[in-house]
């Protein structure tokens, strides 16, 4: 077989479409192999460089790959659908992989270890949990109502709730068994939540970087967690404010004709990583409002919150704790209470 320089492979459960050129850019590979096939395939051929979609399992065989001796590059879906000619097929889509790679602005996901995925799956179970959790309670909101009891909003007002439930004698039988089941398992929901909780502030302590990260007013032991668990790795931003913009808290850009139009933000990035940021963002807010928070941005918050609406503050503070966060992640150095200036960075 003729040298190939790079290849482009589409993956699926069973079947893998591969597209490889050689170094005049001469197609010399169209091939479709099977699960079996492919890792056989890989074993065998010399090493070279292969792209891969960023998608389910990408990481799994980015290292298994890696450990054959192939350089492997992770392209993120919507960077590389530019590149698909016409249609939609296996084979175009691994072409289209291939030609992406050769871009020299193409930008690549870093290859995760199994360490890392087993971190984020700790985060997964716990949002999977979480969602649970919250439907169950507006299950019980709503069947309560019909009853005519109502609570508080907040997890916190749940289980007052549950509990004159059960004490009320005049409920059908049927109805408090219905409830007791609900209050079981809202329990057990909870004691698994706090089972992952537990496991997660046990690996954010023994992190060095997220202990760090924990100092900034809006982080917490959570946010940081998930700030080093995502990020694939800060020193590929050239900027705090490329930081912020990856994790989709900018303004969308529509421009034309030399005229600035700014809406919204991109909410591009990890939905689950950016509504931690808000979230804490929001937290320092309201406590600025309150007059008991010592946030060193408690002025800035003040003097913005004159012009601009609370939860607009709070997205634009988040975007300043990307940054601060993005500086620590880079310079090594620890929170000191100063708002960061965002410096350029080496760019890889």
């Amino acid at each position: 077989m003729e040298q190939i320089t790079r290849i482009g492979m589409d993956t699926s459960k069973n079947f893998f479409q591969l597209h490889g050129v050689n170094a005049a850019e001469e197609v010399v590979l169209r091939k479709k192999l099977r699960r079996s096939q492919m890792v056989s395939f890989f074993e065998r051929l010399p090493p070279t460089v292969v792209a891969i979609e960023a998608c389910g399992g990408s990481h799994h065989w980015a290292r298994l790959l890696g450990s054959f001796g192939h350089e492997v590059k992770l392209i993120a879906p919507q960077l590389a659908k530019p590149y698909v000619k016409r249609g939609k097929n296996d084979a175009a889509d691994a072409e289209a992989l291939c030609e992406a790679m050769s871009r020299p602005t193409m930008r690549f996901v870093p290859v995760k270890s199994a360490e890392q995925q087993a971190g984020l799956m700790l985060v997964g179970v716990r949002e999977r949990l979480i969602r649970n959790r919250t439907q169950l309670a507006n299950t019980i909101r709503g069947f309560a109502a019909e009853f005519g009891f109502s609570a508080a909003t907040g997890m916190a007002h749940l289980v007052p709730l549950l509990d004159r439930i059960h004490d009320d004698k005049t409920l059908p039988a049927l109805a408090r068994d219905i409830f007791a089941t609900q209050a079981a398992e809202l329990k057990r929901l909870q004691d698994q939540i706090d089972d992952i909780d537990a496991k997660l502030a046990a690996w954010q302590k023994s992190d060095e970087l997220s202990l760090r990260l924990a100092k900034i007013p809006g982080v917490g032991p959570l946010g940081a967690s998930l700030l080093v668990m995502k990020t694939p790795s800060a020193e590929l931003f050239g900027s705090g404010r490329d930081f912020a913009a990856w994790m989709g808290l900018t303004p969308r850009d529509h421009s034309t004709a030399g005229k600035a139009r700014l809406g919204g933000i991109t909410r591009a990035g990890d939905e689950g990583l950016r509504s931690v940021l808000v979230v804490g963002a929001t937290s320092v807010v309201n406590r600025v409002r309150m007059g008991v928070s010592k946030s060193p941005h408690a002025s800035w918050v003040l003097e913005l919150l004159k012009r601009k609406p609370p939860k607009l503050v709070a997205v634009a503070l988040a975007n300043k704790i990307a940054r601060i966060a993005w500086k620590i992640m880079v310079s090594g150095e620890s929170y000191n209470g100063k708002p960061a200036v965002a410096v350029a960075g080496p760019i890889k």
